[in-house]
């Protein structure tokens, strides 16, 4: 089974996304992150080479999930990497439901 490069895994990974109903809204100036939404919704799922900081998750509570390619993987590996970060960004989902349903969590005016 042959290996793809941190970079084609995370190509891979969009495309497999990208059937899941996700499309790419945003990429980094490297080139080495992807930001994917799924439909019009506000929420993202980062793809990427690296793990973002402590900072850049204060800063962009919008991205649910991220799937992070350090090393060359197979498709296979891929594709379970993938399923992963859908249950993440499912469970980000539900989180951001539950917190928007809670007593006193709208704004006050």
């Amino acid at each position: 089974m042959s290996t793809l490069p941190p970079r084609a895994a995370i190509a891979h990974a969009a495309s497999l996304l990208a059937g899941r109903g996700f499309r790419e809204v945003a990429r980094n100036d490297r080139g080495d992150s992807l930001y994917l939404a799924e439909g019009d919704g506000p929420y993202r799922l980062r793809l990427s080479n690296h793990a973002r900081t402590p900072k850049q998750r204060r800063g962009h509570p919008e991205v649910l999930a991220s799937l992070v390619v350090r090393a060359p993987r197979t498709a296979q590996q891929v594709a379970a990497m993938v399923e992963a970060a859908l249950r993440d960004y499912a469970g980000g989902l539900r989180r951001v439901g539950a917190q928007a349903s809670e007593p006193g969590s709208a704004s006050r005016k």
